[in-house]
């Protein structure tokens, strides 16, 4: 699942990262912790990667990232509300500056006609700047729309760094 080309965007990021001694976090749902392993797949991850968080149930969202409950039931875990606050609550959890979040439909199942399967929204956190919140849709099976949220996040922190 995960490329070569999207194994070297992760090392690209941590290299940049690593030249400006910026430290980033991760909080992940639909893609369940590629993010956090494409950035961990090759040595020296630690020195800018702090942690990851896999909250993929709602109870894991709101117990580990504090996103409130009344956020995600009223707009549910896959919105740029919701993202937005996993990005926020990540940051305050860890010794970072940079914290991308992920949340989303990746499918095969679990669509709807306000939410498509490939619908995936993202949050990024940063100390002393507004969180920005993004929502795309992704077309293919699963792991292309998990892979395209990884490359997607990364070329988010990419774009701070």
């Amino acid at each position: 699942m995960l490329s070569d080309a999207l194994l070297q965007e992760a090392g690209a990021l941590l290299d940049a990262c690593r030249s400006k001694s910026i430290r980033i976090t991760t909080a992940e749902s639909c893609t369940g912790g590629l993010l956090a392993a494409a950035l961990t797949e090759g040595a020296g991850a630690s020195d800018v990667f702090d942690r990851g968080f896999v909250t993929y149930s709602n109870r894991a969202k709101h117990d580990l990232l504090g996103v409130p409950s009344e956020l995600i039931a009223e707009h549910g875990a896959a919105s740029r509300d919701v993202a937005c606050a996993m990005a926020e609550g990540a940051l305050r959890n860890a010794d970072a500056v940079i914290a991308v979040s992920i949340t989303g439909v990746a499918g095969p199942n679990g669509g709807t006609a306000d939410k498509p399967v490939g619908l995936v929204c993202f949050g990024l956190a940063q100390s002393g700047v507004p969180v920005v919140g993004e929502q795309h849709i992704f077309p293919g099976d699963r792991d292309a729309v998990r892979s395209a949220a990884v490359a997607h996040a990364i070329a988010m922190i990419r774009a701070r760094t």
